[in-house]
């Protein structure tokens, strides 16, 4: 069954997972060299449903792992759950294993909420396995929510955020919902049969969920996530800090430092590739101005916000000087700030993030 909202790659049909499992595991063995002399510091299980494989089809990824890469001994290694697979059985599986991260699919604890966007569990499920995980020693656990629902109100979304910080849990990201095309939402949006959140709404819920978790002490690290001290997601601040990664899988992304490159969405078609020992990944080749923007991006996303000297050193006197021309009105306004050389988002930009970034890139 596949979630409403969704438009990334996925499938439905499990009865090709012991070949793709076998296919990562001869993909990590042929990719191992693209990592020359790295010290792997972060695993992450992710970008669907990893707890759809078996305890057993984990330990023979992770044998694969440790025969190919040298793996930090404090590295944060996460899987991705939803909440109706981590049965007591699963969860006491993972804790053999070496997952040290939970982040958890529950968007939300309204099981009207959950119905409209077709998630397989409900709230009493999802505030179980939290409980559950907790248990069994899984003391970094991260949950996801979501809002500007089909029809969700200011209540009920008070009503999600107060019961999310009563959990045991560290790490929580909120994600406004974005109506993608192809999806049933979306399809659903363009019959009238649902409404997108105004804007007005969304600000709301977004400034309640950001003072109740400050005021309990959590974070706001990033735009959309927020972490206790020590809980950052050490995997998606390597994202942002524009370290090298290495992804694997059908429709995995990777990145060198330079360019991006990914896999097939095709899963037959990369079962192939992989049978055959062969991996061709489609290629985008960054420009300058490219790899500029996306220093600018992912940097005011986060609260440490964007040096300037790195900024130069990397990308030349030429778009530092730009950077700071389009940046002079936001600082006037006070939707940016500036402390030395660094800047970062204010409280007043956050709302208004996006267009605040857009007017800082650099458009050929």
């Amino acid at each position: 069954m596949r979630c409403s909202y969704c438009d990334f790659f996925s499938t439905t049909n499990d009865s090709t997972a012991s070949r793709y499992v076998d296919a990562v595991c001869r993909e990590l063995e042929t990719r191992r060299n693209e990592l020359p002399n790295e010290t792997i510091q972060t695993i992450y299980f992710g970008g669907g449903t990893p707890s759809q494989l078996t305890i057993g089809q984990f330990g023979q990824i992770f044998e694969s792992i440790h025969a190919n890469f040298k793996i930090e001994e404090s590295a944060e290694i996460t899987i991705e759950a939803n909440p109706d697979d981590m049965t007591e059985s699963y969860v006491s599986g993972i804790t053999t294993l070496p997952f040290n991260r939970v982040s958890m699919g529950v968007q939300s604890f309204d099981d009207h909420d959950l119905k409209s966007l077709n998630r397989r569990h409900d709230a009493r499920q999802a505030l179980d396995v939290i409980e559950l995980c907790r248990k069994n020693g899984l003391t970094n656990i991260s949950i996801d929510l979501m809002y500007g629902l089909p029809n969700q109100t200011i209540e009920a979304w008070r009503k999600n955020v107060d019961i999310a910080i009563s959990l045991p849990v560290q790490h929580i990201s909120a994600y406004h919902l974005i109506y993608e095309k192809g999806t049933n939402l979306y399809r659903k949006l363009k019959k009238g049969e649902v409404k997108e959140a105004d804007e007005e709404l969304s600000v709301a819920m977004f400034q309640y969920l950001r003072e109740k978790l400050m005021a309990k002490e959590f974070l706001h690290y990033e735009i959309s996530n927020f972490a206790l001290n020590g809980f950052f997601s050490q995997h998606n601040s390597s994202y942002w800090q524009g370290i090298p990664y290495l992804g694997i899988g059908t429709s995995a992304h990777s990145f060198d430092g330079v360019s991006r490159f990914w896999n097939p969405s095709n899963i037959k078609l990369y079962l192939e590739q992989a049978e055959k020992g062969i991996f061709s990944p489609e290629i985008e080749e960054s420009s300058l101005h490219s790899r500029y923007n996306d220093f600018v991006i992912v940097t005011l996303r986060t609260m440490w916000g964007l040096n300037l000297i790195e900024l130069e050193k990397r990308y030349g006197k030429e778009l530092a000087t730009f950077f700071l021309k389009e940046a002079e009105p936001f600082l006037k306004n006070g939707m940016l700030l500036k402390n030395g050389n660094q800047f970062s988002i204010s409280s007043k930009g956050l709302f208004v993030s996006d267009t605040v970034m857009s007017q800082l890139l650099f458009v050929d």
